[in-house]
């Protein structure tokens, strides 16, 4: 993929560490609370949490967390993104809730846009806010 092949630009780091905040804050609304990340954070920055043998949910055990929530956005090209996020049970490790959201335009409006529509219209589809 393009991000693969060139890295990621400044501006795709910035809307990267935005989107972790952004996303607690979308999930608040249908009743997540989040935990604090800091006792793994290190050891999570470490990991491929999509590809560790369910390393997310342990880490999510260890926070005392119901889920491990992770995301990710592949860039195909400038034009054509695509945003995910994975629910993962931390006691079975079952996946339970998986969403995807393709997106076009690498600017800030199309990822924060993806991510909102991502969270009401593809995770909580017909499920008001609280």
């Amino acid at each position: 993929l393009d991000g693969e092949l060139l890295g990621m630009t400044a501006a795709e780091k910035d809307r990267i560490a935005k989107m972790a905040p952004m996303a607690r804050e979308l999930l608040a609304k249908y009743g997540f609370e989040s935990v604090d990340i800091a006792p793994v954070a290190e050891k999570a920055k470490n990991s491929n949490l999509q590809s560790c043998g369910f390393c997310d949910a342990a880490f999510a055990r260890e926070l005392g967390a119901k889920y491990a929530v992770t995301g990710t956005v592949q860039k195909v090209s400038n034009l054509i993104l695509n945003i995910n996020l994975y629910f993962r049970n931390a006691e079975t490790n079952a996946m339970e809730k998986v969403g995807s959201v393709d997106i076009r335009g690498n600017t800030d409006e199309s990822w924060f846009r993806g991510l909102k529509y991502l969270v009401k219209n593809r995770l909580f589809k017909g499920v008001a806010p609280q």
